[in-house]
Formats: C-alpha cells, structure tokens, sequence
C-alpha cells in the first residue's frame, strides 16, 4: 500500500468512525425514548408499534457496534 493510499484509508476510516459514533448517539435516543414510551399506557396497537421500534433500534445498536468494531480493527491494521 503506498503512502497516498494509506493516508486516504486512514482519513476515510476516521469519517466512518466519526459518522458510526454519531449514529450511536442517534440510536441511544430512540432508546431511550422508547423505554419511557414503554412506562406509558398503551393500547394494544401501541404496544405492537412500540415493540417494532424497541426491536429495530436494538437491532441497529448490535450492527453499529459491529461497524465500529470492525473500524477499530482497520485502524490497528493500518497503524493509526
């Protein structure tokens, strides 16, 4: 790998991580706000909406953790 591409994977890494935390931050909200949706009172169709979005923004929180995960391994391969 030559200088020039290393520095472009480093920088681009760095954007990717930069957007991957930002996303955390975004997904923890929607948690949270689901928690304190779920200590209201629902009806039968809310309850059934707020559980769709429990389960997806889990499931977003479990792959962005994937991503950063395999960002950090990248940067330790590529030294910085």
């Amino acid at each position: 790998m030559t200088m020039e591409t290393s520095n472009s994977a480093i920088e681009t890494n760095s954007k990717l991580r930069t957007l991957a935390h930002d996303l955390s931050n975004s997904i923890e909200t929607i948690m949270q706000a689901s928690y304190l949706l779920a200590q209201s009172s629902l009806d039968e169709n809310g309850k059934r909406w707020l559980e769709l979005i429990d389960n997806a923004s889990r499931d977003a929180a479990r792959i962005n953790r994937e991503i950063r995960d395999n960002l950090r391994a990248q940067t330790a391969q590529l030294g910085g």
